[in-house]
């Protein structure tokens, strides 16, 4: 603006008789004036070009004037000014060249491309025989999303579990495709194992607690780093045949974590193969890698049943092998959706120590969960306040689940020792979703066959939550 003033002053200072200050009936300029005003003016910003960042071209005298670009200080750049030395136009360039910018000499700095999101939950529970009632922020999970290219994919899971006391990367994974029957992953994988590891998410589920079977035999959330393929077929018009397939390292924390082995494994009648899992991608116990996969087939829309397994040594040696197989389903019509899943797991001479003692440790373990949901909103609560139930997106479900679960199926059920694996619990619940994306949960729980620790116990409880995407 400065530039565009001075130039104009000094073009009046020249020619006093420039058509926009004289008065009427004075003659305009000649083109010869005309011609020496511009030339003055262009003069003087190219002695001023040094300082202002380059010349600006003038305009002729008869066409609109272009509005001078405003200059930003380099302490005022953008960030995706900032990261544009890292362009598209530098395929075979160094980016090694010194400058203090080269922390933002990132693709995604100067071409953003990640999406965040992500979902959190609050607990309450109070359980009759199991001490005081708590409320449980019980994760914040925020996801990212990168859409690299076309062909190259990005997403992570990064878990926040009560409060601050567990921090981890649930998932992290790079996908590249090649065709819809077959794509590439690699990184930290979601195990295809059962249906519900890979849909957990809080604001998905329709009760509060997970079930018992995905808590200890497939102990979602069960992730392990490793590489793979994936893709998705369909045999006829109607129907879909999915599957995923990936080499992972297994269940590394077996006999205990890196450097310090367990004469027993942690596989136990309590706690299952829960702590058998492991969050330390930098360590193997043993040179052998497991494999997992999933099939599952949709004949029509509205059903779906799913086949899948998982085999790997979890011994230091690679001389005892592990292995699960899953069954899963899913039925919905119209309002009514009736899922489920069952476990089986192997456990090969977990009955021994590692010097071939026994230590009376389960080798068999079965478990399962059927659950029905019907999903309903009374049109006359629509019409009493339909700001809050809104007939499109507002729903109720009410939710029946039963399961069992046996973690020493290889075991005296007679002795105290082999009833500690045993599980059975009833679930009634009650949510409302505002949008499909919130869920506010009342659940009560009736658990006839259950244990607190290493007590068996008969317990009730009434559990509520709530749970958004974001």
């Amino acid at each position: 603006m400065k530039t565009y003033a001075i130039g104009v002053l000094m073009a009046l200072f020249l020619f006093p008789t420039l058509p926009a200050f004289s008065a009427p009936g004075e003659e305009e300029l000649t083109p010869a004036q005309q011609e020496a005003v511009r030339k003055a003016v262009q003069d003087y910003l190219e002695n001023r070009g040094s300082g202002e960042g380059g010349m600006t071209q003038v305009d002729s005298p008869g066409t609109a004037a272009t509005p001078p670009t405003p200059l930003t200080p380099t302490s005022g750049k953008r960030l995706q000014d900032l990261g544009a030395s890292r362009g598209a136009s530098q395929k075979y360039n160094s980016t090694m060249q010194g400058s203090g910018n080269l922390i933002y000499a990132r693709p995604f700095v100067s071409s953003p491309k990640a999406i965040v999101g992500g979902y959190m939950d609050i607990e309450y529970f109070n359980r009759t025989n199991q001490g005081n009632s708590y409320f449980d922020q019980h994760r914040l999970v925020p996801f990212i999303y990168g859409d690299i290219s076309d062909r190259v994919k990005f997403a992570a899971e990064i878990e926040f579990e009560h409060g601050t006391n567990d921090i981890k990367v649930e998932f992290a994974s790079i996908d590249y495709l090649i065709q819809e029957p077959i794509n590439l992953r690699a990184g930290i994988l979601l195990l295809p194992l059962g249906k519900f590891n890979l849909l957990h998410d809080a604001p998905l589920r329709d009760l509060t607690e997970r079930p018992l079977v995905t808590q200890r035999i497939i102990p979602s959330t069960l992730h392990q780093p490793g590489i793979g393929t994936y893709g998705t077929f369909y045999p006829t018009t109607l129907s879909k045949l999915d599957y995923e397939v990936y080499f992972i390292s297994g269940f590394t924390n077996a006999f205990g974590g890196n450097g310090n082995p367990n004469a027993n494994s942690n596989i136990t009648v309590t706690n299952g193969i829960r702590s058998a899992r492991s969050d330390n991608t930098g360590f193997d116990n043993n040179n052998g890698k497991a494999v997992v996969g999933r099939l599952a087939f949709s004949p029509l829309l509205g059903v779906e049943l799913g086949g899948s397994g998982f085999f790997g040594s979890y011994d230091p040696q690679s001389k005892r092998p592990l292995a699960i197989w899953a069954l899963d389903w899913t039925f919905q019509r119209g309002p009514f959706e009736l899922i489920g899943e069952s476990a089986w797991a192997y456990i090969q001479q977990n009955n021994l120590s590692q010097t071939g003692a026994p230590n009376g440790q389960p080798r068999r373990m079965q478990g399962y969960y059927v659950q029905m949901n019907y999903h309903f909103l009374p049109e006359w609560l629509s019409n009493l306040a339909p700001s809050f139930f809104k007939q499109e997106v507002s729903t109720f479900t009410a939710v029946a689940r039963w399961e069992q679960m046996n973690l020493g199926q290889d075991l005296n059920s007679n002795t105290e020792a082999g009833k500690l694996g045993e599980w059975e619990r009833l679930t009634l619940g009650l949510n409302f979703r505002p949008t499909e994306d919130t869920v506010f949960k009342t659940d009560f729980q009736y658990t006839p066959v259950g244990r607190n620790g290493n007590q068996r116990i008969h317990d009730t409880a009434f559990v509520a939550s709530w749970a958004t995407y974001f």
